[in-house]
């Protein structure tokens, strides 16, 4: 399958890797026969590599969501982002949506997945973000022309969903890799650890991801290894991840990162590259 170039992330996500796409393509295996995202977040390393074969996952359902409705329902989609208004009193009437369970159980699947394109393209630095009651509690971002309606990516992207084979799962890391097979590659990008107390940022969804689940994350891996399954794996280049993973193959590499709700937090910072293979 060609690739195609307009294929590129809808959403705005914390850690997204549209800059390191360079180095982690270096550690790609060059052939597998099903690519799994256990954390798909905005996509990055999917819609580069555009497999024929994927199982994506997120915690998220809302995420999930948008990305089920762009196969599915790409032109109501579209017709719906249309409708949407750059301005503080529409965004939190918006935002407000999901404080009234029972008016937020009303919407469709395309209603819910343009709220959530909008608010994503028009918040505070494109932070998506949700408080303990999995409530969007991101404020106006002030923009002054947002790309509400990036039609030709939707497009591009529906186009690429509708011609793969891929599977979409909202759940927990642990089931979405439950089919893999020797042959199968995973790309786990989950929440990183924090480099200090204050930078830690799980608020993509109401449950965080603490270094209990990031442990249980590792024993998958060790799982996956002994099976002969190929994976690798980013996080933050702290103490706590390198002795975690210090029997796997670890490479450097260095990031820039765009999305933090602190100014002086934006800007260059290590990762690490994890990998049971050469």
């Amino acid at each position: 399958m060609k690739k195609d170039e307009l294929v590129l992330p809808v959403v705005k996500w914390v850690g997204g890797k549209r800059q390191l796409l360079p180095a982690i393509e270096k550690y790609i295996p060059s052939h597998f026969s099903t690519y799994y995202e256990p954390f798909i977040g905005g996509g990055a390393v999917l819609f580069h590599l555009q497999p024929k074969k994927a199982v994506v996952n997120d915690i998220n359902n809302e995420l999930i969501n948008l990305y089920q409705v762009i196969k599915d329902n790409v032109d109501e989609l579209i017709e719906d982002l249309k409708e949407h208004k750059n301005e503080a009193d529409y965004f939190y009437k918006i935002r407000e949506l999901d404080r009234d369970v029972d008016k937020y159980k009303r919407l469709n699947p395309v209603e819910r997945a343009s709220r959530i394109h909008y608010l994503n393209k028009t918040c505070y630095n494109g932070l998506f973000r949700v408080n303990s009651q999995g409530q969007f509690n991101t404020p106006f971002g002030k923009y002054k022309s947002p790309n509400i309606v990036n039609e030709v990516t939707l497009r591009a992207v529906s186009k690429y969903f509708n011609k793969a084979n891929i599977t979409f799962k909202c759940g927990d890391f642990e089931e979405a890799v439950k089919g893999a097979r020797k042959g199968s590659f995973i790309y786990f990008d989950p929440p990183y650890d924090p480099v200090s107390d204050t930078s830690s940022f799980t608020g993509y969804d109401k449950g965080g991801f603490d270094r209990e689940e990031q442990i249980r994350l590792k024993k998958l891996c060790d799982r996956l290894d002994k099976r002969g399954i190929k994976f690798l794996l980013s996080n933050s280049e702290t103490d706590f991840i390198l002795d975690l993973y210090k029997d796997y193959k670890i490479e450097i590499v260095h990031a820039k990162r765009s999305i933090n709700s602190k100014g002086h937090k934006r800007g260059e910072v290590n990762e690490v590259l994890v990998m049971n293979y050469e």
